[in-house]
């Protein structure tokens, strides 16, 4: 899935570099934090507004700068929770064979439980 986000300010993004997006309750961009370079574009101050912050994957990055108005369009995509997510199974899968390993070590599933002695009262 992808979106495309204007951006009221400078703010170039190469391709492919993760992002932190700031957006104000009515939806405008606040600010954009580059993760891979460690760079925040800040419209306005995040500290004292209600702000949304999700992260996606730069796609295209296009930065316009007339002579009083720049601004940069951003087309994100979400594929970085779809590879987070594919990750975390595929490590569920080795921690739940890893423990099924642990515990047929120890002898607790292929072996037939003893008999009860009797009981004398």
């Amino acid at each position: 899935m992808q979106r495309t986000l204007v951006i009221a300010a400078s703010a170039p993004v190469p391709r492919g570099n993760r992002v932190e997006i700031a957006q104000a309750v009515d939806g405008t961009v606040i600010a954009v934090r580059d993760l891979d370079r460690g760079i925040q574009y800040e419209v306005r101050d995040v500290a004292q507004e209600q702000v949304d912050v999700w992260r996606a994957v730069v796609r295209d990055c296009r930065v316009t700068e007339p002579i009083r108005h720049p601004h940069t369009t951003l087309v994100v995509g979400f594929s970085d929770a779809v590879s987070a997510a594919e990750e975390a199974l595929s490590e569920a899968d080795a921690a739940a064979a890893a423990a099924k390993a642990e515990s047929d070590r120890w002898g607790g599933s292929d072996k037939k439980p003893a008999e009860a002695p009797a009981r004398f009262w």
